[in-house]
């Protein structure tokens, strides 16, 4: 028990080391970016009365906001309220980075939720399909979809299911998270299923692939086993010798390689947000970087980086209970 317990803790010592590493270079990254870009804060927040203010408020905003300071010392800065819990206020939205990305998380999460289920359980479902119609014009219908949206951009994906359901057959709503003109509490629960459906279904539909292949591949494996080809000598087939066999052998890693996937669906939700101008993190990402509201973007960095990492975490805890050589491995 004391060496599993010393091997939990090397693992999960390792992990926080090296994502307190990410985490530093990442802000350091962005923050060298946003000094260094053509974008100048103070116009941008003044944004449309840029001729109505003299250099003396400009100056009064920048000493505000401490953009007349040294570069490595406003990082010194930010970096310093942050260890006490602090990630500065949105120039943007006038209010602490907490409070903006607490709430556009809250339309972003129930995105990504949606996105996330679906894809994981219809590539699943396809893999399972695909694998055991192999070499069968299912399973080279289902490879070529596949492949195809591997290839595909979110942004393209969004902008064609965009055009074909909200603009030709008007099925959906065009963008937005609700109906704009309408007071909240007017805007029911279906209005604002309504807004989700096409940027959920974007990402869902993008997410399919990599679960669907692995899931593919996997089970072809399993079929291909010594101890499936002893159940099918005792009469088992089809969907029965799937169920008995098949399934407990390919539903932890498909579960692990979903959980590792979080990266790619926050960045997609990036996309597909600002397809559909969907009011979620994604969005305001796009719109911190080009204002030059360096707080909410290098606070949106370290919340995005968080979160991918937990979901990679989860993604590595499931593998360490899949296959016990993993352990070793990846001490």
């Amino acid at each position: 028990m004391n060496v599993k317990v010393d091997s939990l803790i090397r693992f999960i010592t390792k992990k926080v080391v090296r994502f307190c590493t990410l985490l530093i270079a990442l802000c350091i990254i962005t923050f060298l970016l946003m000094t260094y870009s053509p974008i100048d804060p103070i116009q941008a927040y003044i944004g449309a009365d840029m001729m109505r203010v003299g250099p003396e408020q400009r100056e009064q905003i920048a000493a505000y906001w401490g953009l007349n300071e040294p570069p490595i010392q406003q990082f010194l800065h930010w970096g310093s309220a942050v260890i006490q819990g602090d990630l500065g206020t949105s120039m943007i939205y006038r209010k602490p980075v907490t409070e903006v990305i607490a709430e556009k998380f809250l339309y972003s999460v129930v995105l990504m939720f949606i996105a996330w289920v679906l894809s994981g359980v219809i590539g699943f479902v396809i893999g399972i399909v695909a694998a055991m119609k192999k070499d069968t014009w299912v399973d080279r219908a289902i490879k070529w979809y596949c492949y195809t949206l591997a290839s595909t951009p979110t942004f393209w994906m969004g902008l064609l299911l965009l055009m074909v359901f909200a603009v030709w057959l008007s099925w959906f709503p065009v963008g937005l998270g609700v109906p704009a003109g309408r007071l909240a509490e007017d805007i029911t629960l279906l209005d604002k299923v309504k807004h989700l459906m096409l940027p959920a279904i974007t990402l869902s539909i993008i997410g399919v692939a990599n679960i669907a292949l692995h899931t593919r591949e996997k089970l072809i494996d399993v079929l291909s086993s010594d101890y499936v080809l002893f159940a099918r000598a005792q009469g088992e087939s089809g969907w029965r010798l799937l169920r008995r066999h098949g399934l407990k052998n390919i539903a932890l890693p498909a579960i692990s390689l979903q959980f590792a996937a979080f990266g790619e669906l926050f960045g997609g939700a990036v996309l597909a947000e600002q397809v559909f101008s969907y009011p979620g993190l994604g969005q305001a990402t796009v719109e911190a970087g080009l204002r030059g509201d360096v707080p909410l973007l290098l606070g949106i960095v370290l919340f995005s980086a968080t979160f991918v990492f937990l979901g990679n975490l989860i993604a590595d805890f499931i593998y360490r209970m899949i296959d016990p050589k993993v352990k070793e491995e990846r001490l």
